[in-house]
């Protein structure tokens, strides 16, 4: 049948891919290096220093994980062809829809692990934090902070990576004025980094009883989470301390003890705060790794050689350098600014639809190729 014959050379067009995909993540070297660590956790004496060992078998792991699911890609991509062949056999139309829905799959499966190809950066594998603040305009502003953070975390469930709330601060009437949000998972920081910058939004008000139309900022900072091992030293002359009652968001329970923390690093301006632990010192103690986190990534995005070399706040929010704008009326469209990818399909991405803005990103930036 035509249609199976056509599908059939359809898949088959991707199998160099495939190939070149097994060369450029390293398939033999993974094997080699994945046998190494097993015979290193197979020697005696390996569990003397527990802090090492926990690293043999957290990168084992990060390894077979990497193997297995470019594996199973090959495996579903033989298992398609050898549906394909099957039905076109027998001629079964009752086949169609599913092998359709299996060539997609192994289509959609190739390209997300040749984007992961593209997280090569020092801190692409981290954990991510993800920092929100509302633009000025009050309540509209606040709303659409709060609708941000709705979408990432949507995106990130969607993704299998885990959330913790660290900071909520509640906005006036609606919405929030900041909030601080860890996402955890393999990855996690070389997806979200393309996120970080203005974000403008173009809506006619609920808060308008006018009915009229409004344009509303909010900003995402995204910074890597920091590993334990890589110590900063920061004089403590430098940083202050602050400390206040959590409030959190929805009407959840909090302590009501002045347990949450704000750190202020003086020489740069930098400010972070902790409130999620029920303990002054744990949330100080969560503060100082956002602080060491967002000092880092300063430090590499302005390519700079010391901590010391950071002066302030560099990347402000400006609401004239917005990565993406968001309308819901006069019509409907999302675009971002630096890629020009677009889609008009606004509801589902504020439902947490990202990955062809987040795939557009990556690309553009191996190529680059980015705007602004």
């Amino acid at each position: 049948m035509v249609q199976f014959e056509e599908l059939k050379l359809f898949l088959e067009g991707y199998k160099p891919e495939i190939d070149g995909l097994e060369e450029a993540i390293g398939v033999k070297a993974m094997e080699s290096e994945i046998q190494q660590l097993e015979n290193r956790a197979a020697e005696p004496g390996f569990w003397d220093d527990l802090e090492n060992s926990q690293k043999v078998l957290q990168r084992t792991s990060s390894l077979k994980g990497k193997l297995e699911k470019f594996n199973k890609l090959k495996e579903s991509y033989d298992n398609t062809i050898t549906l394909i062949e099957l039905a076109n056999e027998e001629e079964d139309e009752t086949l169609l829809d599913e092998v359709k829905a299996d060539v997609d799959s192994v289509v959609k499966e190739l390209e997300n692990q040749r984007l992961q190809t593209l997280l090569t950066g020092e801190y692409d594998k981290n954990n991510a934090i993800l920092s929100f603040h509302a633009g000025s305009g009050g309540t509209e502003a606040q709303d659409w902070a709060e609708m941000l953070y709705r979408m990432y975390t949507r995106w990130a469930a969607a993704h299998n990576f885990n959330l913790k709330e660290i900071d909520y601060l509640d906005g006036d009437e609606a919405g929030l004025k900041s909030a601080v949000l860890l996402v955890e998972g393999e990855n996690a920081y070389g997806y979200l980094k393309s996120e970080a910058g203005v974000h403008r939004l173009v809506r006619v008000s609920p808060f308008d009883s006018a009915g009229r139309r409004h344009t509303s900022f909010a900003s995402l900072e995204v910074m890597p989470e920091i590993d334990n091992d890589i110590k900063l030293d920061i004089p403590p002359d430098d940083i202050k301390m602050d400390v206040y009652r959590a409030s959190g968001a929805g009407g959840q329970k909090v302590n009501k003890t002045s347990s949450a923390v704000r750190l202020t690093h003086i020489p740069t301006g930098i400010v972070v705060a902790s409130q999620v632990e029920r303990s002054q010192f744990q949330n100080r103690d969560v503060a100082m790794k956002m602080l060491v986190s967002k000092l880092m990534e300063i430090k590499e995005r302005e390519h700079l050689d010391k901590i010391e070399d950071i002066k302030g706040v560099h990347k402000e929010i400006t609401w004239g350098s917005q990565i993406r704008s968001y309308v819901f009326m006069p019509y409907t469209m999302v675009k971002d600014h630096r890629t020009s990818f677009e889609t008009g399909n606004v509801n589902s991405v504020m439902d947490g639809d990202l990955d062809g803005f987040i795939n557009a990103y990556l690309k553009a930036q191996s190529l680059g190729e980015l705007q602004g």
